[in-house]
């Protein structure tokens, strides 16, 4: 153990965040990025010619949305100066800036709601409606976005009327159209349970959207549908062009001449196709064996993006995704030579400029900008203080037994060291190989990290993915023991001295491991699932039908989650473990932590829980980043046996005396 580390709990909070969406405008490039230091809200930034980045949205306003809980693009800039952005604290669409259309009885030229400290302007009612996926229809003095709206919840049934038992209300989605001019929200189309990326046609008689029902998730099939639109900007009947229950559609974007652009893959490869609204078959317009995108777990993600008669796009593996500018009439697909190893599912275009958020090895997720003429590309979002690079990993892909994986050595140890499993979450996810300061947090104390892409995850075609299906907590675990194993045989990792942890569905393969497999001396925990009947009932909507695909439908494959429960096998967990939960998460109830430590409590089983107030599905406060990290570490020490004199102790409880 080394405790001379220069990388801080508090160097995390700051550099491991990145940008969700960019967006080129004019001459000015906006986007959006965590404030863990204010309360962990998302603030809106600009940056015009004179380079110089500028908050677009007032100190104090939260740019998140609750749309599938998961949240969808949450701000749009406008052509007079003006953002429109959705609100934490409300999930209210606002106008912020710009100089608004006149409404009804109102004389123009009014004063602009940014100016001398002027506040946002609420645009939808406070009727607890969220919404998200915005998108700026072009020639429209209207955001059209996303509604969420969910039924009161039920009163309680008596015992025995039956009535308990009855199946849960489900929310409603819609397009919506939002008037600048804060006049009345307008439907526009009422079609499958769930709705994204709607896009008007060039000639603005047509609408595109992308639309699936329970109980397939996006990543299984969708659907991308047409319809006209009248005269006031409502759709009509629509038709399906692309799609189905074994595809999965995730961007769609029109051409000039109204045909559509689409990534799908109906091959097994999210590629690009181009659609024909005639009915005959969508043409790939450059196979690849590798994915051009990734499940969608946020609504509005942009993988490609229109670049005159050129398409730029991103394509690759969770080792190296490039950017790559697509001929569509050739299918040459050339990428372009700038430094950044990975792209994320964000790309706009601006005449010959492309701008993203991509990271490196070295450099963490910044906004990016390359002049597709030239060649030349700058970084735009504020440099961030990173440690020395002597403090940094060097991560390289493997594979154990046809298993994906990233290896970060740890520093200053030869032979055998302490190795942690991480486990991203989803699990329809991946880990990707890019400057991750958590991680550089560990590998600099002398603690190995074995970033795990097991099967399901997302990056490998299809197939790969298709793994878990009705696996889940035994292919994911497995897969994690098999890197184990391997890094055990490869004299890298000690054989007493290996742990595994993640969050969300990374945090039950963890805990599952740990009571299912005896190669794990620990497990941390972060918002996990650990019972998953009970999880399936108790769980947002979104994910209500999630496990179907994942263990099985119930009540038919009940013995399922009886036998893959960690809960239920608690006595059989090989090591102790440390748990930390977000007591206002929507997604995993914090209930589910507490089953789990209850049930090693009886088992006699050592272990830890901090439940973090004001904490929702993932860390975004920087003193909760700090302190996860502190105990996680603390944790280690204990567990490998080793002492960590910079973090408070963490006691363990459960032992039986």
């Amino acid at each position: 153990m080394l405790n001379d580390s220069p990388i801080r709990p508090v160097d995390v909070a700051r550099v491991d965040d990145r940008p969700l969406w960019v967006e080129i405008l004019g001459e000015e490039v906006w986007w959006d990025e965590p404030r863990p230091h204010e309360g962990g809200r998302r603030c809106v930034v600009r940056r015009g010619p004179d380079g110089v980045p500028r908050d677009a949205i007032p100190q104090g306003w939260n740019s998140r949305n609750r749309l599938i809980e998961y949240g969808g693009r949450s701000w749009r800039p406008l052509p007079d100066g003006g953002v429109v952005f959705t609100n934490w604290a409300d999930q209210r669409v606002y106008l912020y800036g710009g100089q608004p259309s006149p409404g009804p009885g109102e004389a123009a030229g009014g004063p602009s709601p940014a100016g001398d400290g002027g506040q946002p302007i609420p645009l939808t009612p406070d009727d607890g409606a969220r919404y998200g996926d915005l998108y700026l229809p072009p020639g429209r003095r209207e955001i059209w976005a996303v509604r969420e709206t969910h039924p009161a919840a039920p009163e309680t049934a008596a015992p025995g009327t039956g009535a308990e038992s009855a199946p849960r209300p489900l929310p409603c989605r819609e397009l919506v159209a939002v008037p600048l001019d804060g006049g009345p929200v307008r439907l526009i189309v009422r079609a499958q349970h769930f709705l994204t990326n709607p896009r008007v046609s060039p000639d603005g008689t047509h609408i595109a959207w992308i639309g699936w029902d329970h109980p397939a998730m996006p990543w299984d099939g969708t659907e991308l549908c047409v319809a006209p639109l009248d005269a006031l900007g409502s759709a009509g009947p629509y038709r399906v062009v692309a799609g189905g229950p074994e595809e999965s559609v995730i961007q769609a974007e029109w051409r000039d001449d109204g045909a559509l652009y689409a990534l799908t893959d109906p091959d097994g490869w999210w590629n690009l196709h181009l659609v024909s609204l005639d009915g005959s078959p969508a043409r790939n317009l450059a196979p690849l064996q590798e994915d051009c995108g990734d499940a969608v777990w946020r609504l509005g993600n942009t993988w490609f993006a229109l670049a005159g008669d050129r398409i730029v796009l991103v394509h690759g593996t969770p080792d190296r995704r490039r950017l790559g500018v697509l001929d569509p009439a050739t299918g040459e697909l050339t990428d372009l030579d700038v430094p950044p190893t990975y792209w994320n599912p964000t790309v706009s275009t601006g005449g010959d400029l492309v701008a993203g958020v991509a990271a490196s090895p070295y450099t963490p997720f910044e906004v990016v900008t390359v002049d597709l003429r030239t060649g030349a590309h700058a970084v735009l979002s504020p440099e961030k203080e990173l440690p020395d690079r002597d403090a940094l990993p060097d991560p390289e892909a493997v594979t154990f037994d046809g298993v994906h994986a990233h290896l970060y050595p740890p520093r200053g140890v030869t032979g055998p060291a302490p190795y942690v499993i991480f486990v991203h979450g989803g699990p329809t996810s991946a880990g990707t190989m890019v400057l991750d300061v958590e991680i550089a947090y560990f590998t600099s104390r002398g603690i190995g990290v074995a970033d795990v892409n097991y099967g399901g995850s997302t990056g490998y075609g299809r197939a790969y993915r298709e793994r878990l299906r009705h696996q889940w907590g035994v292919v994911d675990v497995r897969d994690c023991e098999t890197v184990a194993h391997g890094l055990i045989a490869a004299g890298r990792a000690h054989p007493s001295k290996v742990a595994i942890r993640g969050g969300s569905a990374g945090g039950w393969t963890s805990v599952a491991a740990l009571v299912h497999s005896k190669v794990f001396r620990g497990a941390v925990a972060h918002y996990a699932i650990t019972d998953p009947e009970g999880w399936a009932a108790e769980t947002h909507d979104f994910e209500s039908r999630y496990l179907d695909g994942l263990i099985g439908p119930l009540p038919e494959t009940r013995q399922r989650y009886l036998d893959r429960s960690p809960t239920l096998h608690a006595a059989n967990a090989s090591g102790p473990a440390l748990l930390m939960h977000g007591l206002e998460d929507a997604i995993v109830d914090p209930v589910q932590a507490e089953r789990f430590v209850a049930a090693l409590e009886r088992e006699g089983t050592p272990w830890a829980y901090l439940p973090f107030p004001g904490e929702q599905h993932g860390w975004r406060r920087e003193e909760t980043i700090v302190a996860a990290l502190e105990a996680e570490l603390a944790f280690y020490g204990l567990i490998f046996g080793f002492p960590t004199p910079e973090v408070p102790p963490l006691p363990l409880r459960g032992m039986h005396q």
